[in-house]
């Protein structure tokens, strides 16, 4: 097992106040995340977006698509903010909180859902902490502006597998399953920092589409 350590930033909380990347009080923006992007472009989100490698390169690669990063640890949020610290990336935002809040930050107004590398909560008292858990899924219904998306990433291969049960009892329909990702390459792949870590060490990448009409 790989095991990424990070230190701690000295005034991590500072630097995140100070970002222009970071949208405090997300609350106040539920059902207008438009007017923080000054267009009504879609919206895509990242739930537990880690050091941002992942985010930031979809902001670049698809200017005319809105993203949100969500992570909940300042340790970590703040690597993004001093990655693009110098950058402008207009259509790219951060929010740091924890998941189980999403619902009360957004509300008919996401059109795709990426889950990199989650947290796979192995206990199964801890089932329902887990980001494809019913739990989590019943949050996410209330955030998609129409058509549900959700695609998911992961070295994990028992998250995954619950995954995929979880989904299809949901009604999720899933499409583009792989479980070596890299023998099944996609286009518009862009990599995590712990997938590209995995990749070079031979660690086998997870990957699903999930679809949802209502």
């Amino acid at each position: 097992m790989i095991i990424l350590r990070l230190k701690n930033v000295k005034n991590a909380h500072d630097i995140i106040e100070k970002s222009c990347y970071i949208v405090m009080n997300p609350e106040k923006y539920k059902s207008r995340w438009n007017e923080i992007f000054n267009n009504d472009n879609p919206i895509e989100i990242e739930i537990g977006m880690g050091k941002g490698d992942f985010i930031i390169g979809m902001a670049k690669k698809h200017p005319n698509i809105n993203f949100i990063g969500i992570e909940m640890y300042d340790s970590v949020i703040v690597r993004a903010v001093q990655k693009i610290e110098d950058e402008k990336i207009n259509n790219l935002r951060l929010i740091r909180m924890d998941a189980g809040d999403i619902e009360n930050i957004f509300k008919r107004e996401i059109d795709k859902i990426y889950l990199n590398f989650s947290d796979p909560w192995p206990k199964e008292r801890h089932a329902k902490r887990r980001l494809t858990s019913h739990n989590f899924l019943k949050k996410y219904d209330s955030l998609f502006k129409d058509k549900k998306i959700i695609i998911q990433k992961t070295d994990n291969i028992d998250l995954f597998s619950y995954s995929i049960e979880s989904y299809s009892t949901y009604g999720y329909t899933l499409k583009n399953v792989t479980m070596d990702l890299y023998n099944h390459m996609i286009d518009d792949n862009v990599q995590t920092e712990y997938e590209k870590r995995f990749h070079e060490n031979g660690v086998k990448i997870c990957r699903l589409e999930a679809y949802k009409n209502n």
